[in-house]
């Protein structure tokens, strides 16, 4: 990729690169009189969405084109307009920008000021013809490379701003406390359990939980990787998770059986080392499928994995490895 992509464009402040020829409706006008309103001022450029202000400018919702066309002319724009609307502040980078375009998958996006104050439109297409126009024979390599570039950038950005890298991690470590929690809680309804033979298989759980810890953390990982070399679907995550169930099935049949061997050879007890066999074999198993479900769905969702991910997969990980452990601990019996 060329330099001159990198600092004359990736690092410029969008609101550099905001159009003002986009179409501002408001919110107690009907859809009829907005209709009236554009055919008098039709819009110089493309028309991807109408953003609605107040008369002071402030950006209050926007109206996809579908919904301005197929609704009741007499309805209000306040009635069928999106009200948590997606915005970028004028002061975020081009590679900012870049990232709420592949994050919420959108055409447009609204440029404000700290009060929200409409200031333009950047156009994915600005970016795209940027990218193809860089300089370099491999557009997909370029394309690969630079969003790469964003993610880095912005992991970077947000550990140098103690604050907001506090906001965006803290929320997602409470599912590690409430993951702690619930494991503690089936620890007590399988209390009887625990009770067999001198609590033989307490000894283990800590073994069940970091396999099953370790299995989903290397799914996650390389989910994550794989979400740079194309878009996330429905059926690509089927494939993902048939894939990585067969995955975590070998890894968890592997390290069964050596967990197993040892603690038949420990005990002396065919039933535990069964049971420590199975719940080793399941837990993984299903680490990794978490591991491959928790980042796509938060990803179409639209929630940043890179950050959600870990915690989450953590937290059901440990949970379901424990509650499956005890589970099968309770069949066999040890009575």
């Amino acid at each position: 990729m060329s330099d001159r992509f990198h600092d004359a464009i990736l690092d410029d402040a969008v609101g550099k690169h905001a159009k003002g020829d986009y179409s501002a409706l408001r919110p107690d006008w009907s859809i009829q009189q907005s209709l009236d309103h554009l055919r008098k001022n039709p819009p110089a450029g493309r028309v991807i969405y109408f953003y609605v202000t107040t008369e002071g400018g402030k950006l209050v919702g926007v109206v996809p084109t579908r919904r301005l066309l197929l609704n009741d002319p007499a309805l209000p724009i306040r009635d069928i307009m999106v009200k948590g609307v997606v915005a970028v502040p004028a002061d975020a980078t081009v590679l900012e920008a870049l990232e709420f375009f592949s994050l919420h998958r959108l055409l447009a996006i609204p440029v404000v000021d700290i009060d929200r104050m409409l200031i333009g439109v950047v156009d994915v297409e600005l970016y795209t013809d940027e990218i193809s126009q860089s300089g370099d024979k491999d557009d997909d390599r370029v394309t690969q490379d630079v969003f790469q570039m964003i993610g880095v950038h912005l992991v970077r950005g947000s550990q140098a701003r103690p604050w907001l890298a506090f906001r965006g991690r803290f929320p997602w470590l409470l599912c590690n406390v409430a993951g702690g929690l619930i494991a503690a809680v089936i620890s007590g309804v399988f209390e009887d359990v625990l009770t067999w033979r001198q609590a033989v298989l307490a000894l283990f759980v800590p073994l069940v939980l970091t396999l099953a810890e370790s299995v989903s953390i290397q799914s996650v990982t390389l989910t994550l990787q794989g979400f740079h070399s194309g878009r996330l679907s429905l059926k690509t995550l089927y494939k993902s998770m048939i894939a990585e169930a067969t995955t975590g099935i070998m890894l968890g049949l592997g390290t069964a059986l050596i967990v197993g061997i040892v603690a038949l050879a420990w005990q002396q007890d065919v039933r535990v080392a069964l049971i420590v066999f199975l719940g080793v074999a399941g837990g993984v198993t299903l680490a990794a499928m978490i591991g491959v479900a928790v980042p796509s769905v938060l990803r179409l969702l639209k929630r940043d994995p890179q950050v959600a991910a870990g915690p989450v997969c953590l937290a059901v990980a440990d949970a379901l490895a424990l509650l499956y452990y005890f589970s099968v601990a309770s069949m066999i019996g040890l009575n």
